[in-house]
């Protein structure tokens, strides 16, 4: 009889611990990894489910829409993070893509610098390098610096489809991440670039497009074309994590609108 109890007690005390163990445990873990333009709603997003969920860990990599993609197809992170939609061949692979929001593409210029509106075809004409002296376009004389994301970007991708600019664009620098390309127009009076709205600040101007300037309501509108979708990157033959699936749910709710909205982008719901 007394091993019997002894037997039991021992059983009782394993269950007690397993319980503690997850206890400690049950908040979770989730990763995301992509585009640096959406840092700032992930970032709210983020914020937000931490403070809802006591013990969870949410990280976030910014490298990049293109290595986004690439992680989650490698398995690296639980939802990859673009700033373009995917292409076919990456949907072939199975990935899919879930839009969270849009946002809009502010062409962008040094502060100093006289001009406010341009046309798509102009925008065009200087990036391809058949325009390229700012007296063409009503800046002052000197020569335009273009500058532009690196290969792979969800900006540049964006940017360059709408523009019709693919494969012909002729930079003077290519950045990698919305950070650099502001931070280098507003030191150079002559230079010209791209950047995610919610990221543009009054230390660089953003032009008008066909006489539409960038704003949320623009972008919501349409009436800004010069705009990209903020993708949720996943992999359709594989289950996202408790946690994770708890957090693409919380994002893409209407709970999230108004945590998105004041990030500077348009909910997709």
């Amino acid at each position: 009889m007394k091993k019997l109890i002894s037997v039991i007690l021992a059983g009782l005390m394993a269950v007690m611990a397993l319980g503690g163990c997850s206890k400690e445990d049950e908040g979770g873990s989730m990763s995301t990894d992509g585009s640096t333009s959406m840092s700032e709603v992930i970032g709210v997003l983020g914020e937000a489910f931490q403070q809802e969920n006591e013990g969870v860990s949410f990280t976030y990599n910014p490298t990049g829409s293109g290595s986004g993609i690439e992680a989650v197809l490698a398995g690296r992170c639980d939802i990859g993070l673009s700033s373009r939609s995917l292409k076919d061949e990456e949907k072939s692979e199975g990935l899919e893509e879930t839009v969270l929001a849009y946002d809009g593409i502010a062409i962008i210029v040094n502060t100093e610098n006289p001009v406010s509106d341009w046309s798509l075809e102009q925008i065009a004409g200087i990036y391809k390098g058949e325009i390229t002296d700012w007296s063409e376009v009503g800046g002052q004389s000197g020569e335009i610096v273009v500058i532009g994301r690196e290969a792979g970007s969800g900006t540049r991708d964006g940017f360059e489809s709408i523009t019709g600019t693919e494969d012909e664009c002729s930079y003077r620098q290519e950045l990698t991440s919305t950070g650099d390309v502001i931070t280098t127009v507003a030191g150079n009076p002559n230079a010209i670039g791209y950047a995610s709205l919610s990221a543009v600040k009054d230390t660089v101007k953003a032009l008008s497009v066909g006489g539409v300037a960038p704003s949320e309501d623009t972008v919501k509108d349409g009436s800004y074309v010069v705009q990209r979708p903020f993708v949720f990157v996943t992999k359709s033959d594989a289950e996202l994590s408790e946690t994770a699936q708890s957090f693409f749910d919380f994002a893409t709710s209407e709970d999230a609108n108004e945590l998105i909205t004041s990030a500077g982008v348009v909910p997709a719901n």
